[in-house]
């Protein structure tokens, strides 16, 4: 390592993980190689300065640093690199921190048959790898992904692409639809940044056992396997991919080249991303309906986030690095990108990117901070944004936005928009939007007119609106330009109720499905009501992406909101639409497909259960389902999980797929039991066995909560609360946030479970422990008063 010093004879340190450091020389003097909590002190500095190290590294399982994995189908060996956010010292000795950016170059030895690939191009001579110095960028984004992958390249305008995975995933890869999809994200952001991509080449790695979804390591982009399609998938699933490696694209620019200053503006990193994936799908790609999806799903779970206790503003404060990842979350992500989407409503999309293009050109391969990303965009459009980001960026909450009309005879006299705040996040916000109103007409609920304008404060007047013929539903926030929750009139709610399949506008359509969601969650809207309301309007939906979140929300309505008295008879209810839809849909389209899931999950009646178990016997042969890993792992859980599949049908299963992938879905079957021995063994694998890797820990967690288990999984309610500062102790603080939020006992809906909270909460406990335990407590609150509400009437 090369660096300077400002102040000559002054200290500072340098990270590694560990477990040793052999030697260390600075300047060519000896240092003491001795490391103190992941330290090495260097001291007597001098302006220009040079260490070198030798030191012996850990590979992990837990997802950072760099990960060892051996292939269970072929016993291949592949390793890849994970160094966000602060975890490149693991990996190597540096200073890990994103502001102090250095060019990095690299030699690997690998044994011989082995592909190295890390952010420059490599050359190999017999196992020897030479990767060239990169431009100045940060730690946290170089990158070494190596083993024997399977690798398909092509050439695009002069820039490389590559393309790898294991090379028992090569059957499923489709390198095709990836490779299009990279080309046109590459032309739509040189085009849309007036920046030509500034890494060279672009290699995208899907890799084993990746703790998080996707990486944006500078021209060396690492992503999860489950983008590797074992199984058939619905077009949703194709366009989440396709969002996923925009966003990482997107961070090329946004994020590796210009990087902002410190931790807590990171956030801006993802939001960007997360914006502009979105927006390189809808326009770049085949994937019309990103922003449908951007609606009914990201944004619903920023409102979620953000309804939270420990909900904070997207300009989030990080003390130390423990809080980086922490803060990491949909407010982070989606609200960030939903405050964005406004953002340019507000400035105007031509100003927007003529911003970004200057950011871009005066700050390339150096930090940033907030301030000169909106001193950009102030000087391309005009707009004094200081306001603008105060409110939008500095406070936390959701708004909720109602019209409020005036009639006479028919007509609108007056009509305002109406902003209130919770009363713990009182800020209202400048808000640029439209106002759509809508008419029943010929059985089709169609648009009659939008107006768009600006609104603040309380009460904004809309006079456009006067003399307007009064309409059948009033959709606030048409077009789905700002960040909020909708309120409806009741003339507009009754509209829905009976029509909402009958919106033409699938962009309105979600938001409005959106908005009865919100009135669900918040108990306005008993549980039973909402899932009739659904499966009466459901029908008309065809877009995959609609249907999946429409049908996710509805399984959480029958599971946790709904009065346990009444469960088994709206799920039967479920189960039986399921039945039909599945039945009357497309033979082999995806429709069909998530019909099929939503019944194996749902599946109680004895016939129902025997024919989910004839997937896997071959007994039951629906015209056109692909009967494939997925589906039947699918149907394996659903069978553990109502106690009518052991474990001989779990092995039997696990020997028809014996991948890791098939590993981790048979532990999590086997933690699904409702018997006393799984619970247990699962509990002591995710809260003690350290060798179990950080991905078969979470597979296990997932099947180990079960909303029907209640009686089983009460038992373990207080170990919980017991193992917390244990837990802390033993694991590093990025994994024992993970196990704490994996294993709350979220199935357990009592209030034992929230005074148990409270009574942990109590006690001297670390922040981000803390934060863990009242987002999980907060689920077990609103699903206690949905229920509640659920069991009011109709006993």
């Amino acid at each position: 390592m090369r660096f300077r010093c400002r102040k000559p004879g002054g200290g500072t340190f340098v990270e590694f993980g560990g477990p040793a450091v052999h030697v260390a020389e600075l300047n060519g003097r000896a240092l003491p190689a001795q490391l103190e909590g992941g330290r090495l002190t260097l001291d007597g500095l001098a302006v220009e300065n040079s260490l070198t190290i030798k030191a012996t590294g850990s590979y992990s399982h837990d997802g950072g640093g760099i990960t060892w994995f051996r292939d269970p189908m072929d016993g291949r060996i592949y390793l890849h690199s994970m160094f966000s956010e602060h975890q490149a010292y693991r990996g190597y000795a540096c200073f890990d921190q994103p502001d102090l950016k250095a060019a990095f170059a690299f030699r690997v030895k690998t044994p011989e048959g082995w592909v190295a690939v890390s952010n420059t191009p490599g050359a190999n001579s017999d196992g020897e790898w030479t990767f060239p110095a990169t431009k100045p960028i940060s730690t946290y984004i170089t990158a070494i992904v190596a083993g024997e992958y399977h690798a398909v390249r092509q050439d695009h305008r002069g820039i490389p692409l590559g393309l790898y995975c294991r090379q028992s995933l090569a059957e499923y890869f489709d390198p095709d639809e990836i490779f299009e999809i990279t080309r046109s994200g590459l032309d739509f952001f040189e085009r849309r940044f007036g920046h030509p991509y500034p890494f060279g080449k672009y290699d995208q790695l899907w890799v084993p056992e990746f703790a998080s979804g996707a990486m944006e390591n500078a021209g060396c982009v690492t992503h999860n396997e489950r983008m590797v399609f074992r199984s058939k998938v619905t077009e949703a699933a194709r366009m989440g991919r396709a969002e996923t490696i925009l966003h990482e694209m997107a961070h090329m620019w946004f994020g590796d080249l210009v990087t902002m200053k410190w931790w807590d503006d990171l956030w801006l990193n993802e939001s960007f991303a997360e914006y502009m994936g979105y927006l390189g799908v809808a326009e770049a790609t085949k994937f019309k309906t990103a922003w449908i999806e951007f609606a009914d799903a990201t944004k619903a779970a920023a409102r979620t986030q953000d309804q939270l206790p420990t909900t904070h503003p997207i300009v989030a404060d990080i003390p130390d690095v423990e809080a980086v990842s922490l803060n990491l979350d949909r407010i982070t992500y989606n609200k960030g990108a939903a405050a964005l989407r406004q953002l340019v409503a507000w400035v105007g999309e031509e100003a927007f990117f003529k911003g970004v293009e200057q950011y871009f050109t005066a700050h390339a391969y150096g930090n940033t901070e907030l301030k000169d990303f909106l001193e950009a965009l102030e000087h391309a459009s005009g707009r004094d944004l200081e306001a603008w980001s105060r409110s939008w960026l500095q406070t936390a909450g959701v708004n909720t936005l109602a019209a409020v009309l005036e009639v006479d005879d028919g007509a609108i006299r007056s009509a305002a928009l109406v902003q209130t705040a919770p009363s713990e996040h009182p800020t209202l916000r400048s808000h640029r939007l439209r106002v759509g109103l809508f008419d029943l007409v010929d059985g089709k609920v169609r648009r009659r007119r939008a107006v768009e304008l600006d609104i603040e404060g309380a009460s904004t007047p809309i006079p456009q609106l006067a003399g307007e013929r009064v309409p059948d539903l009033v959709l606030v926030n048409d077009g789905d330009l700002t960040y909020c929750k909708i309120a409806f009139d009741e003339r507009s709610i009754e509209t829905l109720k009976r029509h909402l399949r009958d919106v033409e506008d699938p962009l309105a359509r979600a938001l409005a499905w959106g908005a009865v969601w919100d009135i669900a969650r918040d108990a306005q809207l008993r549980a039973r009501e909402y899932v009739a309301l659904v499966l009466d309007n459901i029908g008309v939906e065809r877009d995959a992406s609609t249907l999946e979140t429409l049908l996710g929300r509805t399984q959480r309505a029958v599971e946790t909101f709904s009065q346990p008295k009444h469960r088994p008879a709206v799920r039967a209810g479920l189960a039986r639409a399921a039945r039909e839809h599945f039945s009357s849909s497309e033979p082999g389209g995806d429709t069909q497909l998530q019909w099929a899931v939503t019944f194996i999950g749902a599946a109680r009646e004895s016939a129902d259960v025997e024919w989910v178990r004839g997937l896997l016997d071959g007994s039951s042969k629906p015209e056109g389902l692909a009967i494939d890993f997925d589906v039947r792992w699918r149907a394996v859980d659903a069978l553990a999980t109502i106690g009518v599949a052991g474990e001989d049908d779990i092995s039997r299963e696990l020997q028809h797929d014996p991948s890791d992938e098939g590993q981790r879905r048979a532990a999590s079957a086997r933690a699904a039991r409702p018997i006393e021995p799984a619970k247990r063994e699962a509990w002591e694998k995710v809260i003690h066995d350290r060798a179990t890797s950080f991905a078969m820990r979470r597979a296990i967690a997932s099947g180990f909560h079960r909303i029907d288990q209640k009686e089983l999984l009460s038992a373990f309610v207080q170990p919980f609360f017991g193992s917390l500062l244990p837990v802390w102790e033993a694991y590093d603080s990025e994994e024992a946030i993970a196990i704490v939020q994996w294993m709350y006992p979220r199935a357990v809906l009592t209030q034992e479970v929230v005074d148990a909270t409270d009574a942990a909460l109590a006690k001297d406990l670390p922040g981000p422990l803390r934060r863990s335990l009242l987002e999980s407590q907060d689920g077990i609150r609103r699903a206690l008063r949905a229920q509640a509400f659920d069991s009011a009437e109709g006993e």
